[in-house]
């Protein structure tokens, strides 16, 4: 099954519909507007990194304060995005069933027995949005979540506070429990499967990362990536899967992710499976987000992918800073109309 994910296979019809679209002009590209933009991105305070491509050509490659796009960074909870990645990956190895697959199928005996019994159902699709109902472990829960002595426990044991499948409450809480389903169900840990999966097709780096007391690496934040691996994961999506001509996630899976299925109170944006979604310059556009401005931007519609990383560390603006972000986004879309 793993080797037909390893070489070309023939593309959906979703995929060949972009691989045909007539490339990008790149004479139509205002250069100077788009330079203009670039360093409005990096004017704002915590910019460390800027990277944009169009058809694959990377026409921005900026550092500032002393850091650049070949730096490894703490990408924080645009870990997130990845880790949708590998479970999509996942389904399509058959080590995971679906996103309708009650999470407790795998997380091998890891449920406490005091924890709700509604937690069988949870579905692996509702840790994705977001939409698994339990107590947040993000915010002012997550100091003491990661204090705890089993992180999975932990998540699980919480008090609902919606149903499952109902609001976005944005948890970490829920990417861990899918890096431990991923690890139980496959045998290996999360990252041997994320250097498989995704670093060895894609030819770049995945360092290790923090892991928690029971030996499972963190499912959505404290991963180290560079900007331009970072950028390699958004043209994958951007390509709808494909890298070099080797099929390295399927066409579905991209589609599925970027289905809107709930809204975050944070920024107003839709979100799919790891993914935000939003218009900017009267453009779809979807993006993964970390903490303090760690920022995945792919614009299908004009060809581009977009990374930026900034200082993850306290403060951050939130919700205000990423608007700043996406105004200046907006302007260089518009330069690549």
């Amino acid at each position: 099954m793993l080797s037909r994910f390893m070489h070309p296979w023939r593309l959906p019809v979703l995929a060949l519909a972009f691989a045909v679209m007539t490339p990008h002009a790149m004479a139509a590209i205002d250069r100077p507007a788009l330079e203009d933009a670039a360093q409005r991105l990096g004017d704002l305070p915590r910019t460390h990194t800027l990277l944009i491509a169009v058809d694959g050509e990377t026409l921005v490659a900026r550092g500032w304060r002393g850091h650049s796009p070949d730096d490894i960074t703490n990408i924080k909870s645009l870990s997130k995005t990845l880790i949708s990645a590998l479970v999509g990956a996942a389904i399509a190895r058959d080590v995971i069933q679906g996103v309708d697959q009650p999470i407790t199928e795998l997380l091998d005996g890891r449920v406490p027995r005091d924890a709700d019994p509604r937690v069988q159902d949870i579905e692996v699709g509702h840790l994705l949005s977001m939409q698994a109902g339990l107590e947040r472990t993000s915010g002012a829960n997550y100091g003491g979540w990661v204090a705890s002595d089993d992180w999975v426990g932990n998540a699980l044991s919480r008090p609902f506070v919606a149903d499952p499948g109902g609001r976005m409450l944005y948890s970490t809480g829920n990417s861990h429990l899918l890096s431990a389903a991923l690890t139980d169900a496959s045998g290996r840990d999360t990252l041997s499967l994320m250097r498989e999966w995704l670093g060895t097709p894609l030819d770049i780096e995945i360092p290790p990362w923090t892991r928690d007391p029971q030996g499972i690496y963190f499912g959505g934040n404290e991963m180290g990536l560079t900007p331009r691996a970072l950028l390699k994961i958004g043209e994958l999506y951007r390509q709808q899967g494909m890298h070099d001509g080797q099929r390295v996630l399927p066409a579905s899976w991209i589609e599925r992710s970027w289905q809107p299925r709930t809204r975050s109170h944070f920024n107003q944006d839709d979100y799919g499976y790891g993914w935000f979604m939003t218009e900017l310059a009267e453009t779809p556009v979807y993006y993964g987000w970390g903490y303090g401005g760690q920022l995945l931007f792919v614009v299908p519609a004009h060809d581009a992918t977009l990374v930026m990383t900034s200082d993850p560390t306290p403060p951050s603006n939130g919700s205000d800073y990423l608007n700043r972000v996406k105004t200046a986004v907006a302007d260089a879309i518009e330069a690549i109309d």
